[in-house]
């Protein structure tokens, strides 16, 4: 992104390395890129057509210009000492003016930036609004519908649950994909060993459970009697988590079914 930004457009096709930020399994016919990287090249519209593995000559450029850098700006730096990174960037900066705006030996008429101003600029393509870093996660659900990214927990719906997913995730949202459909989408949570879940994603049964409140319950006992309703606020008291005496009060009052409620 920044080399873009510095170059202010776009090239057509880019030739990586096969480092695993770039080529996540090189191959010489058919390479599979890293995630992250693919999207880069989609949102900024170039190819990507990796260099072969052994095969320097493919980018027989760049390694002459990192022959050039190591010539006349690490070695410049050399005996220097830094103690902050932008101190150091600034003074890369500099050496790098230099070294652009440096007359070639055979041809002292033009230089690299010159070069760059006739031939490579007018070729590159607009810059486009510049790209958001995302990474990708293969994912899968547990049996309580939700995902972990970053030991933070995200619902997917409930039919999902066992299947592979692939979760695209940035600084402010999360998104989870199923053979490349989005399945669901969250704001990214930073609190560790929680959980961000969705009503909709889950089975009706706990969609109906979730429903049922304290108050509810003990209204319906009063239906049955006052005894009923003291019994049911009690087992509700009693418990640190209300939620926790539910399943007993709703044992209690299904004896209704079973039971009229005069006995």
């Amino acid at each position: 992104m920044r080399a873009l930004e510095f170059f202010g457009g776009t090239p057509e096709v880019v030739i990586p390395d096969n480092t695993k930020t770039a080529v996540k399994h090189p191959c010489r016919y058919e390479p599979e890129l890293n995630p992250t990287y693919r999207e880069l090249a989609e949102h900024y519209g170039f190819a990507v057509i990796p260099a072969r593995p052994y095969k320097p000559r493919d980018k027989a450029k760049v390694e002459a210009g990192v022959q050039v850098a190591q010539r006349w700006i690490v070695a410049a730096l050399r005996h220097r000492k830094f103690f902050q990174l932008a101190d150091l960037n600034e003074a890369i900066a500099e050496l790098l003016d230099r070294l652009n705006a440096r007359p070639f030996r055979k041809r002292p008429d033009v230089s690299r930036t010159l070069l760059f101003q006739q031939l490579d600029r007018p070729a590159l393509k607009p810059l486009a609004e510049r790209y958001v870093f995302a990474q990708w996660k293969p994912v899968r659900p547990n049996i309580d519908y939700h995902v972990e990214i970053d030991r933070h927990y995200y619902s997917v719906p409930f039919q999902l649950v066992g299947q592979q997913l692939d979760a695209r995730y940035t600084a402010m949202t999360v998104e989870i994909f199923h053979r490349g459909t989005r399945v669901a989408s969250h704001l990214r949570s930073y609190t560790a060993y929680a959980a961000t879940t969705i009503h909709q994603h889950r089975p009706r049964s706990h969609q109906a459970h979730l429903e049922w409140t304290p108050s509810r319950l003990i209204h319906w006992a009063a239906t049955v009697g006052p005894g009923t309703a003291e019994v049911v606020r009690t087992i509700l008291e009693r418990k640190v988590q209300p939620e926790a005496g539910y399943r007993a009060c709703l044992g209690i009052l299904s004896l209704v079914k079973a039971y009229t409620a005069k006995v």
